[in-house]
């Protein structure tokens, strides 16, 4: 039992130093925050007062748990710049010079990169709840919908690595990063409902790891109900393909 706890114990210093600096910059989690907040407060409310999707019914409850993902995702996808600066700066090499093994410095960084995004959480559906969305006050629900969305992160964050792994500037991987996000985040249900996509788009949702996020959170906190076995099997695909793929690449990182 030590020995698996010793084992374990990088990963999770790791994720505790991610904390420790969210700590000494809570303004950070507040600056990043505001667009996810006009999202909800703005678009949300317009929409709803338009009834542009009248099937999905109050339309701000509909799309917090699709915002919530989408300010979270963005976090997760920009983490890898962290790692470009650092193989700028000589701190990945000697990290990667280190007994730990490298496996475990994905598994890592991903868990890192997924606790930073996911402080938009607790923010955005405190700030959905506040201009009307009917979010479920079921504690067992919010702390599911809270570890699934960590857990999608993971997923995100090791795709940011995989990125970062293949690209030698931030400014060019910034580029790459905000030419998938958006795409990403509109070609799933976080918006509106999958039916109203034209054929192609529906196709593309099916195989995004968005879609079924949102699915899954909107089950937990707005369908108040834990019938997200599907969505979860999906979400594990995509979670550990994507650090697989990140733990395989790691190398060139430093090349």
């Amino acid at each position: 039992m030590v020995k698996t706890s010793f084992k374990l114990t990088p990963i999770f210093a790791m994720a505790e130093m991610e904390l420790r600096r969210l700590r000494h910059d809570p303004l950070e989690i507040v600056t990043r925050a505001i667009q996810p907040i006009l999202w909800v407060a703005v678009f949300g409310t317009v929409m709803a007062r338009v009834r542009a999707f009248p099937s999905v019914g109050d339309y701000v409850t509909f799309i917090a748990p699709g915002v919530v993902l989408q300010s979270s995702t963005f976090i997760a996808l920009a983490y890898g710049i962290m790692l470009v600066f650092e193989r700028e700066s000589g701190i990945l090499k000697k990290l990667l010079s280190t007994p730990i093994p490298r496996s475990y410095i994905v598994l890592g960084r991903s868990l890192a990169g997924a606790i930073r995004a996911s402080t938009q959480y607790v923010i955005v559906l405190a700030s959905a709840a506040a201009v009307g969305a009917r979010i479920t006050n079921n504690p067992i629900n919010l702390v599911l919908g809270y570890l699934i969305l960590t857990y999608s992160c993971m997923g995100f964050t090791s795709l940011s690595i995989l990125i970062a792994s293949a690209l030698k500037t931030r400014e060019r991987f910034m580029g790459i990063i905000g030419a998938i996000t958006m795409p990403l985040f509109f070609a799933s249900n976080a918006l509106y409902p999958l039916e109203v996509m034209p054929p192609a788009i529906q196709a593309l949702s099916l195989i995004n790891p968005l879609t079924y996020t949102v699915s899954a959170l909107r089950t937990l906190l707005v369908v108040n109900t834990f019938n997200i076995l599907n969505d979860f099997l999906a979400i594990t695909a995509f979670v550990v393909v994507s650090i697989a793929a990140a733990m395989k690449t790691l190398n060139r990182i430093i090349e």
